[in-house]
């Protein structure tokens, strides 16, 4: 080969590196959609957002995938982000020639809406009376008998306590 033709090919051989090198790579992103959207949303325990909401990504594989919303059960859960045939070798080299090439994973997630009682103070303390009456054995749990709930507990009143040091000895 004489000198002109190798200096030729090798200036082809470097604007074809440059246009490989300039071409950019493969866009990914997962959206992710919740059912109702507002929900803030955690990938592999980092925040990236509220729903709906499109998240760069780099691997392809199983994430750990968190949502929580006020009035609604937190949802944890896992998700996979799967790659097309193109993206895996030797494909993947020329797919990422391709200018403009795009990937989007889309996950969509339904929420539970929280049964919350109302933050009701009397019934609260009313609770706390029976559970008090259930762990002196002054009443029977549902489905015992007094005699087999009573059996082996002193009440406070058999140790000579009263309710303030009771409170005084959990302090």
């Amino acid at each position: 080969m004489n000198r002109a033709k190798t200096m030729k090919v090798c200036g082809v051989l470097v604007v074809l590196m440059g246009i490989v090198a300039l071409s950019g790579c493969v866009q990914r992103k997962i959206k992710i959609n919740s059912q109702p959207e507002g929900a803030l949303v955690y990938l592999n325990d980092q925040e990236v957002g509220r729903t709906p909401v499109a998240v760069n990504f780099t691997w392809y594989g199983i994430y750990d995938v968190r949502l929580e919303k006020d009035g609604y059960q937190p949802l944890w859960t896992q998700a996979e982000a799967v790659a097309p045939v193109w993206e895996n070798p030797p494909l993947d080299l020329f797919a990422e020639m391709v200018p403009g090439n795009k990937v989007e994973v889309e996950w969509d997630f339904e929420m539970e809406k929280t049964e919350r009682k109302h933050n009701d103070v009397d019934e609260l303390l009313r609770n706390a009376e029976e559970m008090k009456q259930y762990t002196t054995g002054a009443k029977a749990l549902p489905g015992q008998g007094v005699s087999e709930v009573a059996e082996g507990v002193e009440s406070t009143e058999a140790m000579g306590m009263d309710d303030e040091e009771i409170v005084s000895e959990v302090e």
